[in-house]
């Protein structure tokens, strides 16, 4: 089940589940960094808990429910964690975007306020090569001041 969907396509198991959902999915938005675990670019949620996406066989994900980036989105709309992240500035390039919104999502929605420290520690696997963690520090910490109901 991705972003609450069934999907059955025939792939081996051994097939990374980032591999899954850009190519067999068409679900684009999820990148393609390092491919060992180290970036954060890939971050999916699996039954809830941020992963990534690039080390994690199709085979483990098998009975449990992934969302990507398009599965917190309303049709046509932001949520509220990427518009905070546009309001601060913390875009810049754009690339590690996906994946840190997936992490700060994971941590709203198990820490209603979490402090600065858990912020960082959290998203501490996420890697941004432009160097804007003090405006995704903010834009996270902006979200969890503001009613959260779309967390």
């Amino acid at each position: 089940m991705v972003n609450g969907v069934a999907h059955r396509v025939d792939v081996p198991a051994s097939m990374s589940l980032l591999e899954y959902v850009r190519d067999c999915l068409k679900l684009k938005g999820t990148k393609q960094g390092c491919d060992s675990g180290d970036c954060g670019a890939c971050t999916l949620l699996l039954d809830g808990e941020p992963v990534y996406a690039c080390i994690h066989t199709l085979g483990a994900a098998e009975g449990k429910s992934v969302t990507s980036i398009e599965g917190i989105t309303g049709q046509g709309s932001m949520h509220p964690l990427q518009a905070a992240f546009l309001a601060k500035g913390a875009l810049q390039c754009g690339f590690c975007i996906p994946g840190m919104v997936m992490s700060a999502f994971a941590l709203l929605r198990t820490h209603e306020q979490p402090t600065r420290e858990q912020i960082k520690q959290y998203m501490n696997g996420n890697l941004c090569r432009c160097g804007s963690y003090e405006a995704i520090l903010q834009a996270i910490e902006d979200v969890a001041r503001d009613d959260r109901q779309d967390v």
